[in-house]
């Protein structure tokens, strides 16, 4: 606690209860990221065209935004705990029906019930972080959870060129008669299982506790945290950031009573979640191999091109970690926003300058591959210092006690539908008007996330969660 009151903190059992909590963010990430090199499967196993692309690897964001919605609103009925270990049944039941598919129906159904358990980790994880942890060190704390995400997706990407490397292509034929594809999707059934069940050792958010009147055992679990003299004391100071009527959090609570309008730190939020997507990172993630194929990358380099974008991405969010509690948050989001614009137009140019040759292989001239693939990397890396951990890290914290839920149900919906928007148009997008005209889009929304940020986002560093205005 930044007023003093740090010589209880047991900053062991933090640690605990944020790796477990993170390992929502692996999932995350593993889940999104597992589609990434499995297209060649799905089009041969399903006969898909490029819609038919777009809808199956999009599928997974209906659920998605779905389970962003619902969790928040779930997280104040059964808590942020109950609601972890749904998403990791989601996550298991979803890796197992992925994999053994018969037709694209059963796929997309069962990328929709893991969408379900990646919309509901988004949200949750992060919120139950920043419950759980003191003011002074919540930004890292929190941005550990885009770590895991990253790592969740580098994960996948590194399996899956093992993967195909072992069997000879995506879908060759590897164990039991199956193709690589398919064990692809199964092997994630792993971390969904020891994630279920590393959650059943970690305590319930307190906040979560106090808002349904079980004062006690909120004591309990703060004890544990930071000793009892702060314990009682933050009991207190929590039930008085809730409602003065004491009724529990609903959606309602978003609306203003005195304007009859939303409250402004909603619409930030939204404003907040709909521009990370907007700006394209997820095209990186969901056609990494596609996109690099697309413009004269083998299949076997571009699998390995994504890995190295997992990897800096991992290395921009242990930079971020270092920096959000000393610099703040709005400070890392403006020089992610100005650096995305600089390498996305960058990128947009590379591609601008790609030709065909008479047998229809696609190439960029001269150094400009190199160009592309240093621009695309260093967007990469803007993006994963500053959008992407900070935006879920201002989730978890920004909202009052009383609408965290309810405003993380809204941002996180939000969140996914602009994702959902994006990834799914961009198969099309490749054809008409074509890759650089697409990144060029991407680019100018990145510009107008500077100036977003600048005048509507409001720093929360070292701030307590009682004392967020709303």
């Amino acid at each position: 606690m930044e007023d003093g009151r740090t010589d209880q903190v047991n900053m062991a059992f933090i640690a605990a209860i944020v790796a477990v909590a993170t390992i929502g963010g692996f999932m995350f990430g593993y889940d999104s990221g597992v589609i990434n090199g499995t297209q060649k499967g799905l089009e041969a196993a399903f006969d898909l065209g490029k819609l038919g692309i777009g809808i199956n690897v999009g599928a997974i964001l209906v659920g998605s935004s779905i389970g962003a919605f619902i969790a928040g609103r779930l997280a104040d009925v059964i808590g942020r705990r109950g609601v972890m270990m749904l998403a990791a049944v989601l996550f298991l039941g979803s890796a197992l029906l992925a994999g053994a598919a018969s037709s694209s129906l059963i796929f997309i159904f069962a990328r929709i019930v893991g969408g379900l358990g990646v919309g509901a980790a988004s949200v949750i994880s992060p919120v139950y972080i920043s419950e759980v942890t003191p003011a002074a060190v919540r930004g890292r704390l929190s941005s550990i959870q885009q770590v895991m995400i990253i790592s969740g997706l580098t994960g996948a990407f590194v399996a899956n060129f093992v993967l195909a490397r072992y069997a000879g292509g995506s879908t060759a034929e590897l164990w039991l008669g199956f193709p690589a594809w398919r064990w692809m999707f199964w092997l994630q059934a792993i971390p969904a299982a020891i994630y279920f069940l590393a959650l059943t050792a970690i305590p319930e958010s307190p906040r979560y506790l106090v808002a349904r009147g079980r004062d006690g055992e909120a004591e309990a679990v703060l004890t544990r945290l930071f000793g009892a003299t702060e314990a009682r004391r933050k009991v207190v100071e929590i039930r008085s950031s809730l409602a003065a009527d004491h009724h529990r959090p609903k959606l309602s609570d978003l609306i203003d009573k005195a304007s009859g309008r939303i409250r402004p730190i909603v619409w930030t939020g939204i404003g907040l979640a709909v521009f990370q997507q907007l700006v394209g990172i997820n095209v990186v993630f969901y056609y990494g191999a596609t996109l690099w194929e697309a413009v004269g990358f083998s299949e076997d380099y571009a699998l390995q091109t994504n890995i190295l974008s997992g990897v800096l991405s991992i290395g921009a969010c242990l930079a971020t970690i270092a920096l959000v509690d000393r610099i703040g948050r709005k400070p890392l989001l403006l020089i992610g926003s100005a650096g995305m614009a600089v390498t996305l137009a960058t990128v947009a140019y590379a591609f601008s300058t790609a030709v065909t040759d008479a047998s229809g292989a696609v190439s960029l001239p001269g150094n400009n591959g190199v160009i592309a693939l240093i621009a695309a990397n260093l967007y990469v890396v803007f993006f994963n210092m500053s959008w992407g951990p900070i935006m879920w890290v201002m989730l978890g914290e920004m909202f009052p006690n009383q609408i965290r839920g309810s405003g993380l149900a809204v941002s996180g919906f939000a969140q996914w539908i602009a994702n959902a928007v994006v990834s799914v148009s961009f198969p099309s997008l490749v054809v008409s008007p074509g890759l650089a005209v697409t990144y060029v889009g991407y680019a100018v929304f990145a510009g107008l996330s500077f100036f977003f940020v600048r005048s509507l986002v409001h720093e929360t560093r070292g701030r307590e969660l009682e004392d967020m205005q709303g």
